[in-house]
């Protein structure tokens, strides 16, 4: 992973060529011998809806830009899991049955999908995993520095919670699902701040990243550890930690304890603004969506260079070694930044965010509508 890190600045610099066009395929390089022209079709494999990032960024954004790399004749084949592995498998092998040009993987279960990637590249099928590392025969992997992203987490909890902070303090940990790679990642990359420097007095694998299984777990750590003895929790996505926000106000804790996130979703930043929540590690949809995009249509239409510049990176599977990756940067979003980033990147509207509820809140820290 650390190879990794180290290379990860050089995708995204690749990234910003590709967009602006230096590596879209003008040059004779990137165009030798296409295997196929702009009519293709992506199949795009999303893993669940509880997360509102797939719907509203993954999807239209990969649609629009194959739709804009291919002259409006490619289109892509969209089908969400909705959390069911066993969905999933059903919606990859109709698109194999399709017979669709390549496929965008992002897993429900990253083990169970490998006898479907299989099955795919078998039939000729490219497969490039989106977001989570699938098993199997994939032709590439692209998502963000996971284990980075748990760091970054892990930190920034330390850091809000103070120089009083020692190794007997106690915090909770609401880690992802056991069935997400990414999870683990996430988790090893956090330890490796948080180890020895607190007490993880209860740690969670929250099945299928559900707040609702985060808010039970999150009780029962109340009541093993009591309620003002928390002094932090690790919560590893945003929806998750609404929940353990909304499990401590119900045991009656005044002054919340800071709490990470993951994603950037609306109403964790509005939870940011009012200082509920402490941060969320905000990673550019954009970037990933869209670079995803020009790695399909690369690999459909044969142009070796542009794959070849998309994916400098290599990660490794249970199943497979040094598979062409890359991997996006990601930031630490506290009320100091919002501007800067989700903003700035157009995910959100100043006034989406200042709500009447939160207005006050958005002018005490210069946020205006």
């Amino acid at each position: 992973m650390r190879r990794i890190v180290i290379a990860a600045a050089a995708p995204a610099l690749i990234f910003s060529l590709a967009s602006c066009g230096a590596l879209g395929g003008s040059g004779a390089g990137a165009d030798a011998s296409p295997t196929k022209g702009n009519d293709m079709t992506v199949g795009l494999l999303l893993p669940e809806t509880a997360n509102t990032r797939y719907d509203k960024f993954d999807y239209p954004i990969i649609k629009e830009r194959v739709a804009e790399l291919t002259r409006g004749q490619g289109k892509v084949e969209y089908a969400n899991a909705e959390a069911d592995a066993s969905k999933q498998a059903g919606q990859m092998q109709k698109m194999i049955d399709d017979k669709v040009d390549i496929i965008l993987l992002d897993a429900v279960d990253s083990h169970e999908i490998a006898g479907m990637v299989e099955k795919a590249k078998e039939a000729g099928i490219p497969v490039i995993a989106y977001d989570r590392l699938a098993e199997g025969p994939i032709d590439a992997y692209i998502s963000f520095d996971n284990e980075l992203v748990g760091e970054v987490q892990g930190r920034s909890l330390l850091e809000k919670m103070g120089p009083e902070t020692n190794s007997s303090s106690k915090i909770v940990m609401m880690n992802g699902s056991p069935t997400d790679p990414n999870a683990k990642q996430f988790k090893e990359g956090a330890l490796a701040q948080l180890s020895g420097k607190v007490t993880i007095a209860k740690s969670y694998d929250t099945k299928d990243w559900k707040p609702e299984n985060a808010l039970a777990n999150m009780k029962q750590a109340i009541g093993a550890i009591g309620k003002d003895s928390i002094l932090g929790v690790y919560a590893a996505n945003d929806g998750m930690a609404g929940a353990v926000i909304q499990a401590l106000k119900d045991a009656g804790v005044d002054k919340l304890p800071p709490v990470t996130g993951q994603d950037a979703e609306l109403d964790a930043v509005q939870r940011i603004v009012s200082g509920e929540q402490y941060m969320s590690v905000y990673k550019s949809y954009p970037a990933e969506a869209e670079a995803a995009a020009e790695m399909a249509v690369a690999k459909v239409q044969g142009k070796d260079i542009q794959f070849d510049a998309l994916t400098r990176d290599k990660v490794s599977s249970p199943t497979h070694k040094d598979i062409p990756a890359q991997l996006v940067s990601v930031v630490a979003l506290t009320q100091d930044n919002i501007k800067e980033t989700v903003i700035d990147d157009g995910i959100y509207k100043a006034a989406d965010i200042c709500t009447a509820k939160y207005l006050e809140a958005c002018t005490a820290i210069g946020l205006k509508k």
